[in-house]
């Protein structure tokens, strides 16, 4: 049996029975956890943020175990929470402060933006980075009434993993990502069937070209998987 809890025991509850020095032991854990998961927030990229930047993707994780905690078991001091808490909010302040001075550490912390679409075709350096896969991205084209890569100039990653699109001003035949592929996936082109120059998509990037008798790999990826465009 554990030892009976004396409530309201003001000395458990905002010291604890840690000698003082504990306090700096919570000061090294608190910021080797901080830079620990900082790290890993910037290995797994932004489609695990969402909308928050890194920071305060950061602020709300490390804050909710440090108040949750304090909150619930008897036998967390809340000066150790305050501590945490405190170093928690001080730390994230001297990142926005560093941020806003230098565009390096900026990069360095929260990412830079990336080139997702560029006239109907996805890019190449998008299918190699695979910040997102294929689907997400066409997923965020979807939500912003994008029906085929025809109808994007440009669409760019930004740091929190939001897409932002830019609509071409004139719409070009592009590789249709409506419906979800999931659900329907774009008819394949086969060979046997064209009789007629009729524009066909790249299915890996998008590229569009007229169909010829003697259709072979993407010249932008080198794939040779074809579907028919959407018009």
């Amino acid at each position: 049996m554990g030892q009976e809890i004396e409530v309201f025991d003001w000395t458990r509850i905002l010291l604890g029975d840690e000698p003082p020095l504990f306090l700096l032991e919570i000061v090294f854990r608190t910021v080797v956890l901080y830079l620990y998961t900082l790290g890993l927030l910037r290995w797994l990229g932004s489609r695990t943020i969402g909308q928050l930047s890194t920071i305060e993707f950061l602020l709300v994780i490390a804050l909710g175990p440090a108040v949750g905690n304090a909150m619930f078991y008897p036998d967390v001091p809340l000066v150790h929470a305050f501590l945490v808490i405190t170093l928690v909010v001080a730390g994230n302040k001297a990142l926005d402060l560093i941020i806003g001075h230098s565009p390096r550490s900026e990069q360095a912390i929260d990412g830079v933006p990336e080139e997702a679409v560029r006239g109907g075709v996805i890019c190449n350096s998008f299918l190699k980075s695979r910040t997102l896969s294929a689907g997400e991205l066409f997923q965020q084209l979807r939500e912003k009434g994008i029906s085929h890569l025809g109808e994007v100039a440009n669409a760019y990653i930004e740091t929190n993993g939001v897409v932002t699109v830019y609509r071409a001003k004139a719409t070009q035949p592009g590789l249709p990502i409506t419906p979800p592929w999931e659900i329907k996936m774009p008819e394949a082109v086969e060979q046997s069937e064209i009789s007629d120059p009729q524009p066909v998509a790249c299915k890996t990037c998008g590229t569009v070209v007229r169909a010829t008798p003697e259709l072979d790999h993407c010249s932008h990826c080198g794939d040779n998987e074809w579907v028919w465009a959407k018009i």
